[in-house]
């Protein structure tokens, strides 16, 4: 565990985030807030879980975004293997869509990469004080998904792992990667681009690719 200095509740964090760059900003993020916290660092959701195994947490800060096991499914193992650990979802996903995912995932916050350094750590003592944290714009759109009038976008209705194929797709990723990563063969890979081709009324991936960049599912 490498050892941040810190003075609230000296709380036990867990990082999870495949970007170097990104892990190092939120340190210093972190140890600038001066609490006298503890914070492991994992690349991949399994090493994550390894982790927590041999390590007490308290809350485990999640990228919904990386290679192999994706954020959502993490969330899920992590509240079925580890219940009383907190977890604080970090995405660069500022749409509804992400933040209604993780919360049924078993998040307990929601907050977007952008976000103030101040508001960062808040969210942090909130989740792990065990309360919810989401921010307040993101809230009124969840709330409007949940019970509004308006019309949900064709790709709420992809089940988690389409999203995470698509998103795969958009970043580049040919069918054959797709599958290694998640563990599933190409005809099974290939099965669901063709449900989310029909679920988002496009027909080719070119179409397929630029929903994506169009609807903020992938960075172009």
């Amino acid at each position: 565990m490498t050892a941040l200095t810190v003075t609230d509740p000296a709380l036990r964090l867990l990082l999870v985030d495949d970007h170097t760059i990104v892990r190092e900003g939120l340190k210093r993020v972190l140890d600038s807030a001066g609490s006298g916290w503890t914070l492991a660092e994992a690349v991949t959701g399994f090493q994550a879980l390894e982790i927590l195994r041999a390590h007490e947490t308290d809350l485990a800060l999640v990228d919904l975004s990386m290679p192999g096991m994706n954020g959502l499914e993490l969330v899920r193992r992590i509240k079925t293997e580890f219940p009383a650990v907190r977890v604080l979802v970090l995405s660069m996903h500022s749409e509804e869509q992400y933040a209604l995912r993780a919360f049924k995932a078993g998040a307990d916050g929601y907050v977007t990469k952008d976000v103030a350094a101040i508001e960062l750590v808040g969210a942090v003592r909130r989740v792990a004080a065990g309360g919810c944290y989401v921010t307040e714009s993101l809230a009124e759109q969840v709330v409007r998904q949940l019970y509004g009038p308006g019309d949900a976008p064709l790709h709420s209705r992809l089940t988690d792992r389409e999203l995470d194929v698509l998103q795969r797709i958009a970043a580049g990723q040919r069918l054959t990667e797709i599958g290694d990563e998640l563990h599933l063969s190409v005809k099974t890979v290939s099965s669901h681009k063709t449900r989310i081709q029909e679920k988002l009324h496009v027909s080719n991936s070119a179409e397929l690719v630029r929903y994506a960049f169009e609807n903020r599912i992938a960075d172009p």
